[in-house]
Parts: structure tokens; sequence; C-alpha cells
């Protein structure tokens, strides 16, 4: 089977994910409103940050706040992808582990690093994150003054997707620790507070933070480079490593999947 068949079947299978998703959201309407409601009010508090950039008229590396605002824009963006995509299901991952139900799973005939990563689908928990993100990139990019051109847009698109690639890269980490480690919350929330930093530009760190957050755990690359594109503010070296590491992490994260597997002993034996 090549390469573009098997890409289209797993686009179909995830198709049927989200149908599924929203059938069964759909059926509790009550929660599904609830937590678009419970999420919108966590974004009141993340808003609180773009107030004091303006109150205090912050600059940070010759960003204005009005700048500044697509880096968080791009933060909160990703965060509805990751809440959409990826949040439950790392969670139900652990618990596949733990209790045994991975074993059920690994007998469909489709990849089960695609099923385990994108079976649930949340539906309403990413909206008011993407409305806002959108909202302050919008204006953000306004206030720049950076041409709406289709170079621009379609790199912008370009690193969003990168930047989605890197967030499943980096977030699933802890949950494949479950393969080896009974609990591991600890490295979950390190994990949410890594990336709940992540919504300032970079260059408020100094460079030791910077280097480390780029080239070694390049979480930085998810909120900051998709805006420094358009920004004219990418080297050469940045601009290569951009495209390079969202393959250079999806490997290692492949390797780290395999691996996790062969010490996998279901609960049920």
């Amino acid at each position: 089977m090549n390469f573009v068949t098997e890409l289209r079947r797993h686009l179909h299978i995830l198709a049927l994910f989200a149908k599924n998703s929203v059938i069964s959201q759909m059926e509790y309407r009550f929660n599904f409103i609830t937590g678009i409601f419970v999420e919108a009010a966590f974004l009141m508090a993340k808003l609180l940050y773009a107030v004091v950039v303006y109150k205090t008229n912050v600059r940070i590396n010759g960003l204005s706040p009005d700048t500044i605002l697509m880096f968080m824009g791009t933060h909160l963006w990703l965060t509805g992808i990751y809440m959409g995509l990826f949040f439950n299901n790392f969670l139900r991952l652990s618990d596949h582990v733990r209790t045994g139900s991975l074993d059920l799973m690994m007998v469909k005939p489709i990849s089960l690093q695609f099923l385990v990563s994108l079976r649930v689908i949340e539906v309403g928990m990413p909206i008011p994150n993407m409305i806002a993100g959108t909202v302050m990139i919008a204006i953000g990019w306004s206030a720049a003054g950076i041409p709406l051109t289709l170079l621009h847009v379609a790199g912008f698109v370009a690193f969003l997707l990168a930047a989605t690639v890197l967030t499943y890269c980096i977030m699933i980490v802890p949950s494949l620790l479950s393969f080896w480690f009974v609990n591991t919350s600890a490295a979950s929330e390190i994990s949410y507070s890594v990336w709940d930093s992540n919504n300032m530009p970079a260059s408020m760190y100094n460079k030791w933070i910077q280097r480390i957050g780029t080239f070694v755990v390049p979480v930085f690359l998810i909120t900051n480079f998709a805006p420094m594109l358009v920004l004219g503010k990418l080297s050469a070296v940045e601009l290569t490593w951009g495209a390079l590491a969202p393959v250079v992490c999806f490997l290692l994260v492949r390797f780290l999947w395999k691996r996790a597997l062969s010490v996998y002993s279901s609960s049920n034996l």
C-alpha cells in the first residue's frame, strides 16, 4: 500500500473520529456548552497578560505591545489546537496503559499511535481560544504593518502546522513515560508550566534559555517562529531549524513510542 493511499485512509478515519466525537458530545449538550464557558473563563484570566502588556507599554527586544499580541494570539491558537486534538487523548493514554485497555486498541487494523493520539476530538473547548487567538493575531498583524500577501500568509500557516507537530511531540512525552512509571503527573505538570510560559516572545529570556528552548527542547518554535517569520526576524539558521525540527522531533517520538511498546505488558496478564 503506497503512502498516498495510506494517508487518504487515515484522513478518512480521522474524519470519522471527528464525526463520532461531535455526535457523542451533542448527546450531552449542557456539558458541551458548560465546557465552552469554563474555557472562556480561563481565557479571561489569560487575557490579563495582554492588559498588563498594554498598561505598562512593555517592549521586548524592540517589539511593541501590538506586535507582542501576535505572539500571545499564536499561543492561544495553538492552545486551542492542543485542547481540541491532543489533551484528552494523552490523558487517556496513561489510563489505557495502567488498566490494560490498550490491548483492545492494539488489534485494530490501523496505526496504534494514530489511534491513541487522535481517537477523541474535543469540539467545544478550542473555540474560545481559537477565536481570541485569531483576533489577537489580526490586530498585531495590522499594527505591525505587515503586508497581507500570499507568501506571508502561507509562511505563517506553514509554521502553525509545524508548531502543531511540535506541540504533539513535546506534550505526548509525559504520557509515554507512563509505560515505565506508574505516576507521571509531575512530568505532566512540568509540561503544562512550560507551555503556559511560552505565551510571550522568547527574547524576554536570557540567551541560554532561548537556546535550550529553541534547539534542545524546541518549545519556543511553537509560539515564536510564525510571528517572527512575517516580522522578518528569523535568521537563516532559525528558518532552517524551523523546517527541520518537526521532522526530527516526530522521528524521536516515533522511536520513543516503539521503545514504550517494547516494554508494555498488559495489566490483565
